[in-house]
């Protein structure tokens, strides 16, 4: 078996048995608790140009199908895992994790103590990592990776360039695409929305001229920082539209009314994230995939802070308290993950509704 190094920022260096394209990369890398769910995680764009790391120990065990796709062409730079399980055993299977990551050429490496690995991460933080063949030069890799730049540009890297349509005969939505997972498209699919789906770079112009009943803001990678067109976008439309942003796009709209947001150590990532809803008390579990967060102290009088983090009181969602618009940084669409939160797509059609009517009077 082929051997593949996994090395970090700070030094430390990882050996373990290649699989998957046989590629040097470098990402920052990240941790995701999940107990399932390697597929979806590997087609969220959130994770664009991230080394992904998985802490439960066996990866690979039931394939990959058609049917848990978050993207068709996923964008991490690799995947590193305890044990790869060669063989799938699952009556949807088409292909292994291994042939999978060969035809989307991303590198894995298995045989890594991934649970030191995330100790690691978890005290000094995300950092970037190479993935290299054994025998280069060790030292020419370190000083290669400590020069390393990431790039900053992750939201155009995965959005759609052009429009297209997610047809339907119920409430037109436009959904703003960051880097989003089709499993948004699913839920607005069950609910017979007619959806458009858009550039990351559109003006409040264009939507506006869409005239669509409600906006959705989508997920996607990187610092929302890095997309600050998108906050004059929603400072264009909030008002007139009723608005609904997940993750990315709860931070841009947290961004767009004055907040600021921040670089968490490690993120959140994973299925279990349990989160309350401060009017009611209640606790629902969340499927999470975000490494920075709103800052509480910095949001303005005009938001009201809906949800947080039991944990670490993260900022979990926010509602305007002028306008129709809401937004959770959590995935209420979860796949993977527990439903626990879906009913919010629904809260958001019922916000359309209650925003025709009140325009009618």
């Amino acid at each position: 078996m082929t051997k593949r190094l996994l090395i970090l920022e700070d030094g430390t260096v990882f050996t373990g048995t290649a699989f998957g394209a046989d590629l040097d990369v470098t990402g920052e890398i990240v941790f995701n608790t999940g107990m399932t769910g390697y597929q979806e995680s590997i087609t969220d764009q959130s994770y664009n140009g991230q080394i992904l790391t998985f802490t439960y120990p066996l990866v690979g065990n039931y394939g990959i199908n058609r049917d848990d796709y978050e993207s068709i062409l996923p964008t991490c730079k690799g995947v590193v895992v305890r044990e790869h399980a060669r063989r799938a055993s699952n009556w949807r299977t088409q292909m292994t994790l291994d042939e999978f990551l060969k035809a989307k050429h991303i590198p894995g490496i298995a045989g890594i103590d991934t649970r030191a690995l995330t100790k690691i991460i978890r005290r000094h933080g995300t950092m970037k990592a190479t993935m290299a063949s054994v025998g280069d030069d060790l030292d020419h890799l370190k000083d290669q990776l400590r020069a390393t730049v990431l790039p900053t540009n992750n939201v155009e890297q995965v959005s759609a360039k052009t429009a297209y349509p997610a047809p339907g005969i119920g409430k037109n939505i436009v959904l703003v695409d960051f880097g989003l997972k089709h499993s948004i498209l699913r839920e607005f699919s069950k609910r017979n929305c007619n959806v458009t789906v858009v550039s990351h770079n559109i003006t409040a112009e264009e939507i506006l001229q869409l005239a669509p009943d409600g906006v959705m803001l989508s997920n996607g990678p990187g610092n929302p920082e890095d997309v600050p067109y998108a906050a004059e976008m929603i400072r264009g439309i909030q008002g007139k539209i009723p608005i609904f942003g997940i993750c990315m796009g709860h931070q841009l709209f947290s961004l767009a009314n004055g907040a600021k947001t921040y670089k968490m150590p490690f993120g959140h990532r994973g299925f279990n994230h349990a989160v309350r809803e401060i009017a009611t008390g209640r606790i629902d579990f969340t499927s999470q995939n975000h490494g920075y967060a709103v800052e509480r102290d910095t949001l303005p009088d005009c938001l009201l802070v809906t949800h947080e983090e039991i944990n670490d009181r993260t900022v979990e969602g926010v509602r305007h308290r002028d306008y129709p618009a809401f937004s959770v940084q959590f995935h209420p669409d979860a796949a993977p993950g527990p439903h626990d939160a879906s009913y919010l797509f629904d809260e958001f059609l019922e916000l359309i509704d209650a925003f025709k009517q009140n325009q009618k009077n």
